[in-house]
């Protein structure tokens, strides 16, 4: 019988993620209390967009903006993000350097696209967010870096040195999905010392080993953290480094999909093209309506100062509950709250066994314990490529309330009692 599909289709397998958000879904429909903290998103409720984007999007709509904008975007909105670089980041970037897309996932595809043929290598640390898709979906080899607890689930130069060798994509993520944690200065440029070693030993006219860099949440940390750029610790990182962005995570924008890619003229344009036949363009409105947010600075002060301090509210009460577990004598663990909308936290319970008489053995099985026994809603470290089952997962805080957080915690603890 002839195969129907194409075998990339047939060996692709949909988000794991979104697998377990719908299971939450029809839970939440059923009537549960649950505390769901899986999907990376916002609850408009507990954080809206700031109001002049949502104000501004209405205007354009209004004003008649509707039409297509330019496949590589408007110009207002490249023009906007290279003067919102300079004003935060302190970067200088061409403007031939900007593409805008319908948020962070079509850059990645198009970075993933330009940068690898079939069977070239792309290196990657596990765990992290959909790199086994993109990898799949261009026939690339994929290398991964396991990463654990006591390297806060980030990579290190040490850890990577081994791999670079003929590379041709590195991908890094801070502040990280789905741990929360963030480089430092020392860590980042330690790791941009090794690609540009590796690119000055390879021969002329030799592909160099590019690097995606993915700071979707680097507005969003905590604690005195700071974010850092490749570029910015080392300007000469200009030549291979390919970073995202956008408004999805930063404002709470996730639904209205306006991200962006900044990187070597070369290299953008060629993403440019290809995303043309893709179509993955932000709508011109929110277009419009985000090149006038990244120019407000007040404006953006503002909403930050109101947004930083709830988002680390919610997740401190998620760590300092499992803290306060942990000192009871509980298998629990988490890292501290560093960056993003995430807390890692570990449910070490292998081998325990349920009321019921169920062993648990798997991270899945964890996750269907917690979920049913106790309404925690999380998401395991197997969703971002990890391979061991060491009882890690991920939280997720923008779509609850510090009530929802502070009625789980005792559910929680009859929960992990309840175990034998």
């Amino acid at each position: 019988m002839t195969e129907r599909l194409s075998a990339l289709a047939r060996g692709m397998t949909g988000s794991e993620i979104l697998r377990i958000a719908a299971e939450v879904r029809e839970m939440l429909a059923q009537g549960k209390t649950l505390c769901n903290l899986t999907v990376g998103d916002y609850a408009p409720a507990q954080f809206p967009v700031p109001e002049r984007l949502a104000r501004d999007i209405a205007r354009y709509v209004e004003g008649g903006q509707t039409n297509y904008p330019p496949s590589n975007g408007l110009p207002e909105l490249r023009k906007a993000v290279v003067a919102f670089y300079r004003e935060w980041l302190g970067l200088d970037i061409p403007l031939e350097g900007v593409v805008i897309a319908a948020g962070g996932r079509p850059i990645i595809y198009a970075a993933y696209r330009t940068l690898l043929d079939p069977r070239d290598r792309v290196v990657y640390p596990v765990p992290s967010w959909s790199n086994e898709y993109y990898a799949q979906i261009c026939g690339a080899t994929a290398v991964e870096v396991p990463c654990g607890a006591d390297a806060r689930f980030l990579p290190t130069a040490r850890s990577l040195e081994p791999h670079l060798r003929d590379a041709s994509l590195l991908v890094l993520n801070s502040p990280t999905n789905p741990a929360g944690t963030l480089f430092t200065a020392q860590q980042l440029g330690d790791i941009c010392d090794l690609v540009l070693a590796e690119n000055a030993h390879r021969p002329k006219g030799a592909r160099p080993l590019f690097l995606l860099f993915d700071q979707m949440y680097w507005m969003l940390t905590f604690a005195g953290a700071k974010h850092v750029n490749p570029v910015a610790l080392r300007p000469e990182m200009a030549k291979y480094t390919i970073s995202l962005d956008g408004i999805s995570k930063s404002f709470a924008a996730t639904g209205l999909r306006v991200g962006w890619g900044v990187g070597p003229p070369d290299v953008i344009g060629a993403m440019a093209n290809l995303l043309t036949h893709v179509g993955a363009w932000a709508p011109r409105p929110e277009q419009l309506a985000t090149a006038d947010l990244l120019g407000a600075t007040d404006d953006i002060r503002a909403y930050h100062t109101k947004m930083l301090p709830a988002l680390e509210e919610r997740l401190r009460l998620l760590a300092d509950g499992i803290g306060a577990l942990k000192r009871d004598g509980f298998p629990v663990d988490s890292t501290p709250p560093g960056g993003a909308i995430y807390l890692s936290a570990q449910f070490a319970l292998q081998g325990k066994r349920t009321p019921a008489g169920v062993r648990l053995e798997t991270n899945e099985e964890i996750r269907g314990y917690l979920l049913h026994a106790a309404g925690l809603a999380a998401v395991p470290f197997q969703a971002f490529g990890a391979r061991e089952e060491t009882g890690w997962f991920r939280l997720s805080v923008g779509a609850v309330s510090p009530a929802q957080i502070r009625a789980l915690l005792p559910r929680l603890r009859e929960a992990l009692a309840a175990l034998g």
